[in-house]
């Protein structure tokens, strides 16, 4: 048994990878899964989702490689780079989207990173910008309206939990979403 033992660790994940190859495990009601394996669709949000965070790739059985970590201005370029080089309109997902998503995980994700991921949830700063202070003029940030906000959402793909206060120069996972065909 002690020999089986690293095998029938991976074997859920090996279960849950194989739907492209033969169906021995079902998505989840409402989800789908394409027929290659490579994305899922969430049919009551109608979205498509990579299978695996940029910087992995599926085998057919599951996500390999190294997951790559994005600031939030490298994120949004990754989409549009990916949308413009593939013909489909890739984007960072929502909050509520991606809350959803990590809900579902264990079923649709596998060697999915239980950490932080970007989505394009825009951050409402409320804090008040004095357009006379020298750091904002130096910034270009005369006025509110120049100003981006030094902090984006990201959801814990662990927890499902949701937070805005992350500096928008971090590095985290990027998991894209685009219009389900």
């Amino acid at each position: 048994m002690h020999t089986l033992a690293p095998f029938l660790r991976t074997l859920p994940a090996l279960v849950l990878g194989c739907t492209a190859l033969g169906a021995l495990a079902a998505a989840p009601e409402g989800w789908s899964f394409a027929p290659d394996g490579a994305w899922v669709n969430d049919e009551r949000a109608r979205l498509a989702w990579a299978r695996c965070v940029e910087g992995m790739r599926w085998d057919g059985v599951t996500c390999t490689g190294r997951p790559e970590l994005f600031t939030y201005g490298e994120a949004q370029a990754r989409a549009r780079q990916r949308g413009q080089a593939e013909g489909l309109r890739w984007r960072l997902p929502r909050v509520p989207e991606l809350k959803r998503l990590a809900a579902q995980q264990d079923a649709l994700l596998p060697a999915a990173p239980r950490q932080w991921h970007w989505t394009g949830t825009a951050s409402v700063n409320t804090a008040r910008v004095n357009p006379y202070a020298y750091d904002n003029v130096a910034r270009g940030g005369v006025g509110e309206s120049r100003l981006s906000a030094p902090q984006g959402w990201a959801v814990d793909m662990g927890s499902g939990k949701a937070r805005g206060d992350v500096g928008r120069g971090t590095r985290l996972p990027l998991r894209l979403v685009r219009p389900a065909p």
